[in-house]
């Protein structure tokens, strides 16, 4: 610690939790560090390790694989047998000891060159703390952790990648984030993703119809032309050391960590895309936390209610009409009586969320056209965003059947599509697959 930089230094002692201990397999310091938080997930670990020592090795020397095993101290015992395993198999990664490993993996890893480290938050004495356990703290203790293995002795971007242990990534995967970092000079983005949806059975439909939920949502904010209009996919984003700093790291949420996370980045710095290299999340069904893939997929094949809907389209219209007026409307005093001129739910909502007094704010704050469009943006941020969304869901505007919803979208942003499919009805499988690859194609174009 006495040898970091003073700036990471002070962000450590204020910000970063104690008691974590890294082991890693090589006495380097580190340009990349990919962060990779496992909660019963020895069979996937494999299999993400699979998928790793096939990248391209352009930069396996300066980056480092960091497996956060984490649980909590009341949990099943099946999950700490399992997180037994996984400590195991990563820590005879580490020190070359072959016992009970694949011997396929373990020549794999030998030969490949990756870097692989550990952080036990799992074991006695180790466990994350009962108030906090879940996705938002694993992710801050490897990232925190990171901060202290990077090479700050070269002009090379430091960067912190986010990956989860049931996702497995193309080959250029390692090779497109670190080129965009450092030749692109960016300082945060969103990589692309895609689920696997080459099979036809239940869990395969389920994750199509989330696929298009999230995919929906993007475009949506894409048509509107929302600051916030790209994807928060915890396993599929980076930052660079100095904005995660700037940030004061990622947060200890259960859930939603990575929109959180993002949203804030986005505030302080421009969020880029980095679309040629992709992450496959799992589309399996999962307790891991309360909301997100795993969640969806389950309610998916519980049956439960409200499936095949989304946001009405008209909400995306208005979004559209209320950010151009929020940015484009000189005099302040106007803008919420200009709000009524789109929809008078647009005006309650705005009411409600007191933005006579917040505008006033921001203008007498403000010395320039700038920084006055630069703090209406940090105003109505993502979740503000989502809020309107919500409430115009709830008063006047519900949410419709899910392809009538994309027919329409798709036709706003100019987008063509053969479906043949009857106003009302829910396609067969291999025509819903259809509308995901246009809207993967649009996203990615």
């Amino acid at each position: 610690m006495s040898d970091l930089p003073f700036r990471i230094k002070k962000y450590l002692n204020k910000y970063s939790l104690p008691n974590w201990i890294t082991e890693y397999n090589s006495d380097l310091l580190f340009n990349n560090i990919v962060v990779i938080p496992s909660i019963c997930e020895f069979e996937n670990i494999s299999k993400l390790i699979s998928s790793l020592v096939e990248l391209e090795n352009k930069y396996f020397s300066n980056t480092l694989f960091l497996f956060v095993v984490n649980n909590k101290k009341n949990i099943s015992e099946e999950i700490k047998t399992d997180n037994i395993k996984s400590l195991n198999l990563l820590n005879g990664l580490i020190t070359h000891q072959k016992d009970n490993i694949n011997d396929k993996i373990f020549q794999s890893v030998i030969s490949s060159g990756i870097n692989i480290g550990v952080i036990d938050a799992s074991s006695t004495g180790n466990e994350l703390p009962d108030k906090d356990a879940g996705i938002g703290i694993a992710r801050k203790i490897g990232m925190d952790c990171a901060l202290k293995l990077f090479n700050y002795s070269t002009n090379k971007k430091k960067t912190l990648i986010c990956l989860d242990a049931d996702c497995t990534v193309s080959k250029n995967y390692l090779t497109e984030i670190a080129d965009k970092f450092n030749y692109k000079n960016i300082n945060a983005a969103v990589i692309r993703y895609e689920h696997n949806i080459n099979k036809n059975d239940e869990e395969t439909k389920a994750i199509i119809y989330y696929e298009i939920l999230l995919r929906y949502y993007h475009l949506g904010l894409i048509y509107a032309n929302s600051s916030y209009a790209f994807a928060t996919i915890g396993s599929a984003m980076a930052c660079d050391v100095e904005s995660y700093i700037q940030i004061e790291g990622m947060n200890k949420r259960k859930a939603a960590e990575d929109f959180y996370f993002l949203e804030k980045l986005s505030k302080n710095i421009k969020v880029s895309e980095i679309n040629n290299a992709i992450v496959f999340p799992s589309g399996r069904k999962s307790w891991r936390v309360p909301f997100g893939t795993g969640q969806s997929v389950s309610r998916y094949l519980s049956n439960s209610k409200g499936k095949y809907l989304l946001h009405n389209p008209k909400s995306f219209e208005i979004l559209k009409k209320w950010n151009n007026l929020l940015l484009n409307e000189k005099n302040t005093d106007l803008i919420l009586n200009k709000s009524k001129g789109i929809t008078q739910q647009l005006y309650d909502y705005l009411e409600e969320q007191k933005f006579s007094s917040v505008i006033k704010n921001i203008a007498s704050n403000a010395k320039t056209e700038k920084q006055l469009n630069s703090q209406k943006i940090k105003w109505f941020d993502g979740f503000k965003t989502l809020k309107l969304i919500h409430y115009l869901k709830d008063n006047g505007y519900p949410d419709i059947n899910m392809f009538d919803a994309l027919d329409e979208m798709l036709r706003m942003l100019n987008i063509n599509i053969e479906s043949k499919r009857v106003c009302g009805m829910i396609p067969e499988l291999d025509i819903q697959k259809k509308y995901l690859f246009e809207m993967r194609n649009y996203i990615y174009r």
